[in-house]
């Protein structure tokens, strides 16, 4: 069912990307959250990948991309994923990143479905929100699911998947949701060596409350879904080694200025741990959910999205210094 599905789809992409090649947009012309950026140096393209909502030709949910030789000029956006019929998962599609890995491509996206969860007294409604990974043989897809079912645990409320290659071992860094937890988490879990599962159970490496300058959203006036929530959130990981060979880690939750973005540190240089939080976040103004990546020329460079308001969301690339120590930033280009 879902291979025939996809055949279905692929042709749908291909007739989609002739029907739209190709509108050059500049980036500030492209609304978008949770900015993701591969740079694939054989053919000196840039991806950024982003959530499709169902809108458009397409009319279907799932992921899209844009490409681009010199990060000012972006061509697109063609489906690599859409979201096909019988899928556990049918609501909301956010925060998609593709890496490379072992030859192949690797898409993590957060995916909702309308299935309720078990309701906590004084907590926002609970329904089934997990990461999932997908694969192609291009990044510009079709990505295809290992199994119709997340790789997170089945009765979390998680998002916001990535991944991360430590001794030859790959794992998946995720975050359980401050809606079920009040305290939102950062984890981290072993997967199989083609990403098609988990080995064994999450470890939880901190907290959002562990970070001195976070605020829950109640306190900084962010409403979820019209309300204020005495929820403390943690978002968008993504790690990365400084030259010296420290290993980092870049999140978001909401501070004085809302969305920010914060600094981790792996004390021990591994993925498991133990964390120490940077006390002072690294970016403040309502801005966030980011990554890291090098451009063509060399240069170390910082995506996120700002202002965190719809729909007013832009892609913001930041250049970084690399102090050995610590990153700081160095310039929004």
């Amino acid at each position: 069912m879902l291979t025939r599905t996809f055949h279905f789809l692929l042709a749908t992409f291909l007739s989609v990307s002739l029907q739209g090649q190709f509108s050059g947009k500049q980036l500030e012309e492209i609304r978008i959250r949770d900015p993701f950026i591969m740079s694939e140096p054989e053919s000196r393209s840039y991806y950024m990948y982003a959530s499709l909502s169902g809108g458009g030709e397409v009319g279907h949910k799932g992921v899209q991309v844009y490409k681009s030789n010199d990060l000012l000029v972006w061509e697109g956006p063609v489906p690599v994923f859409i979201i096909p019929e019988g899928f556990w998962a049918e609501e909301m599609v956010w925060a998609p990143e593709v890496h490379k890995y072992n030859g192949r491509y690797y898409l993590f996206v957060t995916l909702t479905s309308d299935r309720k969860l078990k309701q906590i007294d004084g907590r926002p409604e609970i329904v089934k929100r997990a990461s999932q990974i997908f694969v192609s043989d291009s990044p510009e897809g079709p990505f295809e699911p290992f199994a119709n079912k997340p790789h997170t645990p089945s009765e979390w409320m998680s998002l916001d998947a990535t991944l991360w290659v430590e001794d030859g071992q790959p794992y998946m860094i995720f975050c359980h949701e401050w809606i079920q937890t009040t305290d939102g988490t950062m984890e981290v879990v072993k997967l199989k060596k083609d990403l098609s599962a988990t080995i064994g159970k999450p470890k939880t490496i901190f907290s959002a409350r562990q970070a001195g300058w976070v605020r829950s959203l109640g306190s900084v006036g962010s409403l979820y879904r019209g309300e204020a929530y005495e929820g403390y959130v943690t978002d968008g990981p993504f790690l990365f080694r400084t030259s010296a060979g420290k290993l980092m880690m870049i999140w978001s939750s909401f501070g004085e200025e809302k969305y920010a973005i914060g600094l981790a540190e792996s004390i021990s240089g591994k993925v498991s741990g133990p964390w120490k939080i940077v006390p002072e976040p690294l970016y403040r103004a309502n801005g966030g959910h980011g990554m890291i990546f090098r451009d063509f020329d060399g240069r170390l460079l910082l995506v996120f999205h700002q202002p965190n308001d719809s729909p007013d969301e832009r892609a913001k690339l930041f250049e970084l210094e690399d102090t050995g120590s610590t990153i700081k930033l160095k310039g929004e280009l």
